[in-house]
């Protein structure tokens, strides 16, 4: 079997989609984006299938996978690491098709069968965090994330600090004792501001606070970790197992791997081996489209130390579709109380509406917004 064509999709709200077909027929999906650079990661998975991919047996997963990540000079990074991520998907997803199994099945097989996911609630309006907790709630999850805060100061002031305390406070309300929310600070605040607010948020239990610290502060990692009384989560902007080893020897409480940004399956895969070392749960970062939900759930099924999936149907952000727009068949994705079923179609287990990608093509114009603080300073996103 040989790899005859690549293609990619920018499609609404702000994904990129690719497409690897064969000269038996299988066909393989992924979704290799970076989002706001959706064109640039185009670019690099063309560059990536011409140099590697064309005329290559797409069974050979793992060889595939090191040309593309050791095959230069200049490896890793956001770009080249959701390009690769994408392509491995599609292949994951020709090889489970070829074998007639779903890849969990091919990675060893099945640990439990369900998965527990978390709905996003927004959390920029507190005003409005009540209806949207009690409206996941009444849908069945037990566990949703939020925005910590909105725009914020360098140093949160007493009006900050209120602001934080009563979402929190709200979303236990509501929750109850049996519920989960986690916070996403989105590396909005500072090292002293995250140890100034993380105290302040303990009683109310969260799950997690979602990356406290731009990952680019590794070294500051350690000393808020031990700082905190509230479990410290990260790893959506760390791309491979190099990467990800600092965090881990910082002693943070959950890693967030996304599947569409770290190298996809096959490395995702060794991350979770390698947090399960240092005894720390993976929660896949997913707030994109269907094969990359697809993707992260084949690794939830059949890793040991596997936490809680993250999903984006419904979030409030997407806008223009949504995430079952681009399936044929929706049942794989429906929620039972909160959770997932285990997949058992072959490859990712998603079938991709491939009329509605075709002709969603060619939207690529989604960019991250632009922050600032009060004094109009530039505040990193």
């Amino acid at each position: 079997m040989k790899i005859t064509r690549v293609e990619t999709f920018a499609v609404p709200p702000r994904w990129l989609l690719c497409r690897i077909e064969t000269d038996e027929g299988h066909v393989g999906w992924g979704e290799p984006v970076v989002e706001g650079r959706a064109a640039t990661v185009r670019t690099a998975v063309e560059e990536l299938a011409g140099q590697f991919l064309i005329g290559a047996d797409p069974l050979r997963v793992e060889d595939l996978w090191q040309q593309m990540t050791k095959g230069s000079f200049y490896r890793g990074g956001p770009v080249l690491s959701s390009a690769v991520a994408g392509l491995d998907q599609a292949l994951w997803d020709i090889a489970g098709k070829h074998y007639g199994a779903p890849v969990h099945q091919l990675l060893g097989g099945p640990v439990r069968e369900k998965v527990r996911a978390y709905s996003w609630v927004g959390g920029d309006e507190p005003s409005e965090l009540r209806d949207h907790v009690q409206r996941q709630v009444e849908a069945g999850f037990t566990a949703v994330k939020m925005n910590a805060s909105g725009r914020m100061n360098r140093l949160a002031t007493v009006r900050d600090i209120e602001g934080i305390v009563a979402r929190a406070e709200t979303a236990r309300e509501v929750l109850g004792p049996d519920g989960d929310f986690a916070v996403d600070f989105h590396g909005r605040f500072t090292a002293a501001n995250a140890r100034k607010v993380l105290p302040h948020l303990a009683p109310y239990n969260p799950l997690f606070a979602e990356e406290p610290l731009l990952p680019e502060y590794p070294h500051l990692l350690s000393g808020l970790v031990a700082a905190s009384p509230v479990p410290i989560a990260t790893g959506e902007r760390l791309y491979s197992r190099s990467d990800v080893l600092p965090a881990l020897q910082a002693g943070v409480a959950v890693l967030q791997p996304d599947l569409s940004h770290a190298g996809g399956i096959s490395e995702v895969r060794r991350i979770a081996a390698l947090a399960e070392t240092f005894d720390v749960p993976v929660a896949p970062h997913c707030p994109l489209g269907p094969v990359s939900l697809a993707a992260s759930l084949q690794i939830g099924f059949c890793t040991p130390n596997f936490l809680i999936q993250e999903q984006s149907i419904g979030i409030h952000y997407n806008t223009g579709a949504e995430v079952l727009d681009y399936v044929a068949d929706k049942e794989p994705f429906r929620f039972h109380d909160g959770y997932l079923a285990r997949p058992t179609a072959p490859g990712l287990g998603v079938e991709v509406d491939e009329r509605a990608v075709r002709a969603a093509d060619g939207y690529d114009t989604w960019r991250n917004p632009v922050w600032r603080h009060h004094d109009g300073s530039f505040a990193e996103w």
